[in-house]
Parts: structure tokens; sequence; C-alpha cells
């Protein structure tokens, strides 16, 4: 009966690779990691089960870490988007729960089957695609998302899996099988009780903090709503006051004009037009994204920055709301770096053009001389109330769905923001 047990011991270590795939973000393709996985893991495997039909089960558990879980935490450490505590949390959580069930499958075969491989096989052919179902149902989803919102408090909780993981393995197979060491079963069983415990645990804890990330992501979004609104209101108050004032403009110009003063006439009249600037087309001919602009360079005259916008694109923009938002965000971002400033050193550039079928956008604007920050860095915030350090994120999560990217840092003493976003063939202008 030793083939079922060699089968399950198969059986468990492909679906252990299983689980991890669906829980871990690869910095690849689905089609290419499936293949790097399956050339890279797939040799690992069979050397696996090589060493268990040649070696034991004994033996292969106690050597266990160093031949198959350090290749594989190489391998998929290269393969990660995440190369920090999400990732050492995924691919441990994976290993423990696998674990876990082959430690519970073997124990209750033993006392229970005879060690006659039978309640094992089944057990294991039945548990792990249950599990993989459950993450695959319940958790995947909301687990992408958090490890996609959610940038810090992730070491903690890497650091508790990976301790039961070693805990596990230990307690387990050293010095021999748990099962020829009945004096220790009591305490691996409260082992074997308390991690699913505590993994429950750190799961309504991410959950939670899940829960507050959309709270705090839904908040940004009515306040950018909130500041949209304000903008349309404070220009058709702008344009009111136009209309009530064209009165008076109407009756200047005609006393001008029947005085026979054409050349002051025509000066008054420039007045009139450059004031009508301010109110439509100031810095594009598209009403949302000037609208945009219009709102922060009104707050930037009120920090008394130097501001200079060079906006070359027209009413054919597409996808406004979304091109409105990430100015927003980028701007409300450089709007509170720069009042952290000395007034004399507010500086910020717009700019804003098309280019080989793309949309592009940079916001460069003075910040601190400590900040730092290399492409592909996380921005640090020093903002603590709720609320912030979403800018950039959002900006960087509609920009690919845009199919587009966004790079942020620094360099001369500015912070920069560069924004693409892929246009649709046929679009004007686009180059």
């Amino acid at each position: 009966m030793t083939i079922l047990k060699d089968l399950s011991v198969l059986w468990s270590l492909f679906h252990v690779l299983i689980l991890f795939m669906l829980l871990y973000r690869s910095r690849f393709s689905r089609k290419k990691t499936i293949i790097l996985t399956g050339i890279t893991m797939g040799p690992l495997l069979v050397l696996t089960m090589a060493g268990l039909a040649y070696f034991g089960t004994e033996v292969m558990g106690k050597i266990f870490m160093p031949t198959v879980t350090l290749p594989s935490l190489i391998f998929f450490w290269f393969m990660s988007k995440d190369k920090n505590g999400k990732f050492i949390f995924t691919f441990c959580m994976a290993d423990t729960i696998a674990l876990w069930l082959l430690s519970v499958t073997k124990i209750v075969d033993f006392y229970f089957g005879g060690e006659q491989y039978v309640i094992m096989f089944i057990g294991r052919l039945v548990l792990f695609p249950l599990v993989e179902w459950a993450a695959y149902r319940y958790l995947r989803k909301p687990y992408m998302e958090l490890q996609e919102s959610v940038a810090g408090g992730w070491g903690l909780f890497a650091g508790m899996t990976a301790l039961y993981y070693v805990l596990l393995a230990v307690s387990c197979h050293f010095p021999v099988y748990i099962t020829q060491r009945p004096k220790d079963l009591p305490v691996f069983m409260m082992i074997l009780v308390l991690m699913p415990l505590t993994y429950a645990t750190m799961m309504i804890a991410m959950y939670r903090q899940l829960l507050l990330f959309r709270k705090q992501r839904s908040e940004r979004a009515l306040q950018e709503q909130k500041n949209r609104l304000k903008m349309q209101l404070d220009n058709q108050q702008s344009i009111r006051k136009m209309k009530h004032d064209m009165k008076g403009y109407t009756a200047t110009l005609a006393g001008l004009l029947a005085a026979g003063n054409a050349e002051e006439a025509a000066e008054y009249l420039t007045g009139i037009e450059q004031k009508m600037d301010t109110l439509s087309g100031q810095f594009c001919a598209n009403a949302y994204i000037d609208a945009t602009l219009a709102f922060y360079h009104r707050k930037l005259q009120e920090l008394s920055a130097d501001c200079r916008m060079d906006i070359q694109v027209g009413e054919e923009v597409q996808f406004l709301m979304e091109v409105c938002q990430i100015l927003a965000n980028g701007l409300e971002n450089a709007c509170d770096a720069l009042q952290g400033l000395a007034r004399e050193k507010r500086k910020m550039f717009v700019h804003m053009r098309y280019h080989r079928g793309y949309l592009l956008i940079r916001i460069k604007n003075r910040c601190r001389g400590d900040l730092v920050v290399e492409p592909g860095a996380v921005v640090p915030t020093d903002k603590k109330e709720p609320g912030h350090g979403f800018g950039l994120p959002g900006i960087q999560n509609t920009a690919k769905q845009l199919n587009g990217d966004m790079s942020c840092y620094t360099k001369n003493g500015y912070f920069l923001l560069d924004v693409m976003i892929r246009m649709q063939s046929g679009s004007a202008g686009v180059i």
C-alpha cells in the first residue's frame, strides 16, 4: 500500500504549488508564470519524489526545508512582484497550510487506519482541492486587493507565519516523526489547533484593514468629487459675475465709441477679452481639464508658488474623468509638498502632450532636500490622518486600467510624476 502514500505525497506537493500560485502576485504574465514554474518546479518535484522513494519520508522530512522549501523560496522570490513581507507571508502561509494538512492526515491514518495509508490518501485527495476552492472562492480576490492597496504592516505577519512553519516542521519531524513520540503528541496537537486560530485572527485583522482602506479610498473619491463640484461652482459664479458686469462694460464701450475714442475702445475690449480668458480656456480648450487646472492654479497662487503650465491638448482628450482624476491627485500632492517649503522655493511645472499614441502628463514640483525616491519605489507620506497616502497608488491604478503606466522619482531637488495613457486609435492629435 506504499503506492498510496507516494501518490498522496505527489498529490500534496502539486497542490501546495497551486495554492501558493492562487495567492501570490507574479511580475510576469500568467502564461509566462506557468511556463517558468513548470520548467523550474517540475524537475524539483521529480527529484523530491525520487528522494522519497529512495530515502523514505522520515529522512526526506528532515531535509525538506533545504531541499524543497529553500529552492522554491528563491525561485518564487525571483518571480514575485512583491519582494518584501507580502511575499514571505504568502509563501509561508501556503507551505504551513500544506504541512498542517499533511500532518493531520498522517496522524489520523496512523491511529485510525492502521497506517495502511488509505485514510491518508483519501484525506489528502479531498482536503487539498477543498482548501484551494475555499482560497479561490473566498480569499483570493480580497487578498489580492489587500496586497495591491496596503504597503506596510506585512513584516509582523510574515515573521509569525515563518515561525509557525519552522515550529510545525521541527516539532513534527525531529528527532523522529511525531507518531513515534507519543509523549509529545498532546503538545503537537495543541500547535495544530493554535495555528488555524492564529491564521484566522490574522485574516480578520487584514480584512479589517482592507475595509479601512476601502473606506478611506471612498472618502478620497468623495473629496475629489467635492473638489470638482467646487471648481464648477466657482466657474459658474465667475460667469454670473461676468454677465452682471457686461452691462457696465457695454455702457463704457458705447461711451468711448460715441466720443470717437476708437483706440481706447479697442484697448478696453482687449482687457475684457483677458478677463474672459480667466473663465474658460485659460490653460487648454477642454473645459473639464481647464477647470481642474484653474482650480489648482488658484491654490498655487494662494501659496505664492511659481507655476508654469504647458498644455498641448484640446477638446479631443479621451477618458476625461480619469485624466482629471490623475491631474487632481498629482496636483494635490504637489500643493501639499510646496506648502512645506519656503516661498522662494515653491515652483511647479505641468506638461501635457501627445506622443506616439500616448497622452503624456508630467507634474514636476520642488520637494524637500532629504526626500529621495528611486523609480519604482514607494513614496513615503508624513500624513497620519485617514484619507491620505492613496493619491499615487490611485494614479497608478487608473493609468494601468487605461493601458498606461506611472513613474515617480526625485531629481535635482524636484519630485517628478510621469503618467502615460494609451489613446484609442483615430483620436485627434495623436502622433
